[in-house]
């Protein structure tokens, strides 16, 4: 992994140190000008994380950051020779202090904090208990959003099932309750209801009108799931003949001070959100506002501070390590900036090499069609980063926040439901569905390999979305 970092900070600061003057010119890339090969790399890194665990599992699992740092390259140094290195600097620096970081600092202060919190006892999984823990998250998903309420939960529903054989399907169905389905209530549940709150879409105006469906998603996923749960269960020799966590006399909370930490976390989200500023900082092109750096530094020294006062029992007990957390953050530094193209791609609209899907949420009469924006939001959603393929749908559905939310309810609605909902149709579609895979395969449990989950997802999840799109969408 040095020498693939040695590698990308030579090629960073050669192209930095070239293109300092021009870099502020190049961050916006002109979609319409592109060609589609410029989105083999992105490509590459999805088929990469499909495949490679599969066919080769030791290299990848040793070997993933490189991977990662390779796709990267493959696109930015060809990038820097046709374009520039002033572009392609643009658009690494674009990616990293627009996206990636503010992006990482979210999930590491969100994994800390919940990471300190040892939910101590020893829940029994049953079909009910474990039922109850998904509903309980699909509530507090929309709250603390859908990575707190993931790395809150995760680890005790893990514990409570680890006299099982077969947990597996409990994982994933948390994929899909807890990561996902039920952060689509409030813009703290979700990146893109968060971005559309920035856009000036009113902060319940998604309670308001997409409650039905989140209701019915997961009141439909928490039936099949105690169906599904029940039949595993009641099987012969599905416990073990020992559990391999002890019985304790109550429940309880060990490092509960977290819970302070979280509501301080979800604060200075929102605070980002609400506080306008005309205090903004200009770093080669992109934006750094004043709110939100006061946000990022405070969810720093939240996670330093969860670090320090979080007693270290708690931290064995809970068996927290950061690997899962190096995983996502290594992946999606070559997701981050590999998929830059494919987004200026999907917002040069019809004018760009995707123009047929953007030309497909059209009706023949001009209006929009709420179902083809449910599923071509929710498509690309399952796959690229849901957050900016909203607001690729949110510009293209006209980007007027008082107009979608009223004569245009319908569209907006579809959007923000196939954003969030979609998210759950592929490991990479939201960024908690790797850490809680990468938490579940730590701690022993056997996960679906990546088309594998798409299996369940296919099977479970697109029926229940084709059923929305009739019943909502129409």
């Amino acid at each position: 992994m040095k020498t693939a970092r040695r590698a990308l900070g030579a090629a960073t600061l050669a192209l930095a140190l070239a293109s300092v003057p021009s870099l502020a010119a190049a961050a916006d890339l002109d979609g319409a000008t592109l060609s589609l090969l410029w989105a083999v790399p992105f490509a590459g890194i999805l088929l990469s994380i499909a495949l490679l665990p599969l066919v080769a599992p030791f290299f990848w699992h040793h070997h993933y950051g490189k991977v990662a740092v390779g796709w990267a390259l493959a696109f930015l140094l060809p990038f820097a020779l046709v374009y520039g290195p002033g572009a392609a600097g643009g658009v690494l620096v674009h990616a990293a202090v627009a996206e990636y970081i503010p992006f990482v600092i979210l999930l590491t202060a969100l994994f800390t904090v919940a990471g300190g919190i040892f939910i101590r006892g020893n829940l029994h999984g049953s079909p009910g208990l474990n039922t109850g823990i998904l509903a309980i998250g699909a509530v507090l998903a929309s709250f603390m959003g859908t990575t707190g309420a993931s790395m809150l939960l995760i680890r005790p529903l893990i514990r409570a099932n680890d006299n099982r054989k077969h947990t597996a399907h409990v994982v994933v169905f948390f994929i899909f309750i807890v990561s996902n389905a039920g952060g689509s209530l409030t813009p703290l549940g979700d990146p893109p209801l968060f971005l559309g709150f920035l856009k000036g879409v009113d902060f319940f105006w998604t309670v308001s009108h997409i409650f039905p469906e989140t209701l019915f998603l997961v009141g439909a996923l928490l039936a099949i799931f105690y169906a599904l749960d029940s039949w595993y269960y009641h099987r012969r020799e599905e416990l073990l003949p020992r559990d391999p966590t002890p019985d304790t006399p109550r429940l309880g909370f060990d490092g509960a001070i977290n819970f302070l930490l979280l509501f301080v976390i979800v604060g200075l989200v929102l605070m980002s959100g609400l506080w306008k500023s005309d205090v903004v900082w200009h770093v080669a092109g992109a934006e750094v506002g004043l709110p939100g750096l006061v946000r990022d530094i405070g969810l720093i020294a939240v996670a330093v501070v969860s670090l320090a006062i979080t007693p270290k029992k708690v931290h064995e007990d809970n068996q927290f390590g950061w690997g899962p957390m190096q995983e996502v953050a290594k992946l999606f530094a070559g997701i981050f900036l590999t998929i830059a193209p494919v987004i200026a791609m999907l917002k040069a609209g019809v004018n760009g090499p995707f123009g047929a899907v953007v030309s497909a949420v059209t009706r023949p009469d001009g209006s929009p069609d709420p179902a083809m924006y449910f599923w071509a939001t929710g498509v690309l959603s399952s796959f690229l980063d849901n957050a900016p393929t909203y607001l690729v749908f949110f510009n293209t559905a006209g980007g007027d926040p008082a107009v979608l939310m009223t004569a245009q309810a319908a569209t907006l609605a579809a959007i923000s439901a196939g954003a969030v909902f979609m998210g759950a149709n592929s490991y990479i579609g939201n960024a908690p569905n790797l850490m809680v895979k990468a938490i579940a395969e730590d701690r022993g449990v056997k996960m679906p390999s990546f088309f594998g989950y798409m299996l369940w997802s296919c099977g479970i999840l697109v029926p229940l979305f084709l059923a929305m799109t009739f019943i909502f969408f129409r």
